[in-house]
């Protein structure tokens, strides 16, 4: 078995456990394995795995006023959502049934509408927050082109049937790098919406304020709506508080400046949601890392 291209042994025994979870999940009824996988997560899988820790360094670092409590709190709430999220994305046409008929709200959601309309190309930008799948799997049943950027995982067994289970709520899925954005490109310009994820690190990305932090950014959202006359829409599946069901937000499209400006408004969009529910964004990132340079130069 090769050790190459994410296709290790040890990669191999963590999907195989993900799967039994998975499979056993998809047998309950689907309030029940929504919420059971949020547990699991949140009770088993996540401290075993450390995300607690990551979890309060995140919180430590840009949040220092929250109390032990609150920090508690989140730190069972975000690993709950993440399990949640993965859940209900494996779930398949019953999760399409249960977001499909979602109202759009907010200052965007009128701008989007006419943009479908007049087949104007659309970047829709979201974070890891929420569902991020909601307001594609939503949109996509009204009927809209969208297709999405994605960052395969590092762990090829696991991406094997991720990207089946997205692929399943909608197509096309354009994977990061140079022939998924050729084909991202021709998508854009025939009018198509396309969706990007924003709050990763991105080691070639742009030195931008998150939550009073450096936060290394891609502008690239920014700099194909620029490009191609893109409207740029930040849009948000927002978990309610039954756990359960969403709400759309779609926030107004970000003005055509420059990346620079245009990349930190859709970062502090995505700051000020974040702030209102500091339980559903996926602190288990390592967001606020260095540059490579940089932390080279204080070893």
């Amino acid at each position: 078995m090769s050790n190459t291209s994410g296709r290790s042994k040890k990669n191999y025994v963590i999907n195989l456990v993900i799967r039994m979870i998975f499979r056993t999940m998809l047998v309950l009824p689907y309030r029940m394995r929504v919420r059971s996988m949020g547990w699991i997560m949140a009770r088993i899988l996540s401290p075993l795995a450390g995300y607690n820790t990551r979890i309060r360094a995140n919180l430590e670092l840009v949040a220092p006023e929250l109390t032990k409590d609150e920090i508690a709190r989140i730190c069972y709430e975000v690993p709950n959502n993440a399990g949640r999220t993965l859940i209900e994305i494996y779930s398949g046409d019953q999760f399409i049934a249960r977001v499909k008929d979602i109202p759009l709200d907010g200052d965007g959601a009128q701008a989007l509408m006419d943009a479908h309309e007049n087949k104007r190309p659309v970047i829709l930008v979201t974070g890891h927050f929420g569902n991020y799948d909601v307001p594609r799997a939503a949109l996509i049943a009204r009927g809209y082109r969208v297709g999405a950027i994605y960052m395969p995982m590092s762990n090829a067994y696991f991406n094997d049937h991720y990207e089946a289970a997205i692929s399943h709520i909608g197509t096309p899925l354009f994977p990061r790098g140079r022939k998924g954005l050729t084909r991202m490109i021709k998508f854009l310009r025939s009018g198509g919406m396309t969706g990007f994820l924003v709050d990763q690190h991105m080691k070639d990305g742009a030195d931008l304020d998150f939550f009073g932090q450096t936060a290394i950014t891609a502008t690239s959202a920014a700099e194909l709506a620029i490009k191609y006359n893109a409207i740029l829409v930040p849009i948000y599946g927002i978990r309610n508080e039954n756990r359960l069901d969403f709400t759309i937000q779609v926030d107004a499209p970000i003005p055509h400046t420059n990346p620079l400006e245009m990349t930190q408004a859709l970062n502090d969009s995505l700051e000020k949601l974040v702030r209102q529910h500091m339980g559903q964004w996926f602190w288990i990132h390592r967001r606020w890392k260095p540059r490579a340079s940089e932390a080279s130069d204080k070893a």
